[in-house]
């Protein structure tokens, strides 16, 4: 069996991944339309067979129809979330911290700016779906309240990718801001409830699991 390896890419402040076992790979994340070449030149060298977006805001979706269309893959997220791709505010977003309030006024303006190209999943991943048939040691955790289609990726029961359930911005924390924080906040403690991880994240560093509320 090819080994696992997660590779993190930095899309300006958000991260996209790839996870490779031998030349099979899954792409996790599109990012921004200024770092589409940078993310499919880090693609190229594989057979990436799928993408999976973790919620549907601007910044982690932008370039899911210009890499699926050069990729010739198919593109999964959670069916919660497919509301969010013509416009994403509809789904509003609150948040309480200083720094969640000053995230959340430049991600309002970007909502409202920035223009997703028209693309349509064929894959809709729901919790403890699987993504062996693409090749990857995989399974879809859902994590509602960022978003209300907001998912993760357990890969291996030794890593987790949470999209922005969590971030690590300036430090690690429960997701700055939120659609439901009720279901944020129990997300955030089924992802510590998961025992001994790495956590990635969509914004910042990865770092070990932990109380997250």
């Amino acid at each position: 069996m090819p080994t696992l390896k997660i590779k993190r890419m930095e899309a300006g402040n958000v991260n996209c991944y790839l996870l490779t076992a031998g030349k099979d790979a899954v792409l996790v994340d599109t990012g921004r339309e200024k770092y589409r070449d940078k993310v499919l030149g880090a693609c190229l060298d594989y057979n990436v067979r799928l993408i999976v977006l973790t919620h549907g805001h601007v910044d982690h979706v932008q370039n899911a129809a210009y890499l699926a269309r050069w990729l010739q893959a198919p593109i999964a997220m959670h069916e919660a979330d497919l509301d969010l791709l013509p416009d994403n505010c509809m789904q509003p977003l609150t948040a309480e911290t200083p720094v969640g309030k000053a995230v959340l006024a430049l991600s309002v303006k970007s909502f409202r700016e920035d223009v997703i190209p028209e693309f349509h999943p064929s894959v809709f991943l729901k919790e403890g779906d699987t993504l062996e048939r693409w090749g990857i040691p995989a399974r879809a955790v859902e994590l509602p309240g960022h978003t209300r289609g907001s998912i993760g990726l357990d890969i291996a029961e030794k890593h987790l990718l949470v999209g922005d359930a969590l971030m690590n911005m300036l430090y690690p924390t429960a997701s700055l801001l939120y659609n439901d924080r009720v279901e944020m906040l129990a997300s955030a403690r089924k992802i510590a409830g998961m025992g001994e991880r790495t956590i990635w994240f969509g914004h910042g560093k990865p770092a070990a699991n932990r109380d997250w509320v």
